[in-house]
């Protein structure tokens, strides 16, 4: 078995789950915090990776990068970037197929926050950012465990949408559930049984982890 895969899947969900930590947490305060037309629609269109059979989103990704495409000619013609067939192309569907893996629990964990916990702050002199990041934050620390843990583990697991982005080229887009694929598609079933033990054993042991750390904050002074 070639461990190339399994590397790659986890430098994948590493990458796509610290873009996510940096852009979720924002985007999940704004939307717990806007009642608008703005935000039904936003909310609408974080859901569409939850419902959308993967390949139908990678169908659409596929050709939004493609270098044919409006955005992928002119990444190409500016940056020199192909989002296709590529690492990068891979992070950026996973980005956008496991965001709301990240936003939905901790918008929701930010919106059943007491609103006294902010004004409270704000009676002490700190602004919505401070208080944002010292008080409103470190009492959903579950909820962002969980989201992260969440957003790893349902990226490491990726299989339409990687596969239309980015085919099958060994150590470059040859992720571990495509490996799979591959090793089934030609009859390879005990190469195909030592990958998914594998992913098996990661992702179990990440769900642990989260019961564990979940039944830790439970009794402590978090939410």
């Amino acid at each position: 078995m070639e461990w190339t895969p399994i590397w790659l899947s986890l430098k994948l969900a590493a990458c796509t789950t610290l873009i996510l930590f940096l852009i979720g947490i924002p985007l999940a305060y704004w939307l717990s915090r806007r009642h608008s037309l703005a935000k039904v629609v936003i909310e609408a269109m974080l859901t569409m990776p939850l419902v959308l059979p993967p390949s139908v989103l990678g169908f659409y990704l596929l050709l939004t990068f493609s270098p044919n495409s409006l955005l992928g000619s002119w990444l190409h013609t500016h940056f020199n970037i192909s989002l296709v067939f590529s690492f990068e192309g891979l992070v950026v569907a996973s980005v956008i197929y496991s965001l709301p893996f990240m936003v939905s629990p901790v918008k929701s964990a930010l919106a059943h926050l007491p609103v006294s916990l902010a004004e409270a702050s704000y009676t002490m002199g700190k602004s919505k950012l401070e208080t944002f990041y010292s008080i409103q934050l470190p009492n959903i620390k579950s909820s962002l465990w969980t989201a992260t843990v969440l957003t790893f583990a349902h990226t490491l697991g990726e299989f339409g949408v990687v596969l239309m982005i980015g085919g099958k080229l060994d150590g470059v887009t040859k992720v571990a559930s495509i490996a799979i694929y591959d090793a089934v598609d030609n009859n390879q079933y005990h190469e195909a049984n030592l990958y998914s033990l594998v992913l098996f054993a990661i992702t179990f042991v990440i769900v642990i982890l989260v019961f564990i750390f979940n039944r830790n904050s439970a009794r402590g002074p978090l939410e």
